[in-house]
């Protein structure tokens, strides 16, 4: 049996703050709408967003939950969707488009300076200039109604609900829920306290 009390050292990542930018927030327009509108502020309680289909303290159970039967009730940790500028130019490029939209595929908060953002690890912790808090949950696994979504904007290319979840795997922005509510306006800063990090190898 392992001695968990013998750990090297060596097996640690240490945590660190990587700060990024605001460029974009975006929210829905009514709330059975999945794609997103530019807005000048995002307003954030501890329920997301008010109105939008993500907000709420709980959430109905899908297909990234088979663990439980479809439709089960559960704690909201997917209440707001965060992409990277520079992650939507790879997808892009990926797909042979010329843009990819934050507002196509959903998204709320798009940030830039932000290294690799999708593979920020759960609990960090994005902290605003503004004051609002997000801990992530974790990166948001891409889907074929983002897809879809895409291909709305798209006209003559089919097939592009099943090319973005292939190409978008680790690319497609965190997801998480509101720690402290407030306001997020394009522009502010934005500082990801990413915390000590380690492999469980209980073997």
């Amino acid at each position: 049996m392992s001695d968990f009390s013998e750990v090297e050292p060596h097996s640690y990542v240490r945590g660190r703050k990587v700060p990024g930018t605001v460029t974009t927030v975006l929210k829905t327009t009514s709330p059975g709408e999945f794609q997103t509108v530019e807005v000048d502020r995002l307003a954030l309680t501890f329920e997301g967003i008010e109105g939008d289909r993500h907000g709420g303290f709980t959430r109905l159970s899908g297909g990234r939950e088979p663990w439980y039967p479809r439709g089960t009730q559960m704690c909201n940790e997917r209440q707001i969707s965060i992409l990277s500028e520079d992650e939507l130019q790879l997808i892009a490029q990926a797909m042979e488009l010329d843009v990819l939209k934050p507002q196509w595929i959903g998204g709320n908060i798009v940030v830039s300076g932000v290294p690799a953002l999708s593979l920020i690890p759960p609990r960090t912790r994005l902290v605003f200039e503004g004051g609002v808090v997000i801990r992530v949950d974790g990166d948001n696994a891409p889907c074929r109604i983002a897809g879809g979504a895409i291909g709305e904007h798209v006209p003559g290319r089919d097939g592009l609900d099943l090319l973005f979840p292939k190409v978008a795997k680790r690319r497609r922005g965190l997801v998480g829920y509101i720690e402290k509510p407030g306001e997020v306006r394009a522009g502010e800063a934005m500082l990801a306290h990413v915390p000590e990090q380690w492999i469980y190898r209980p073997d």
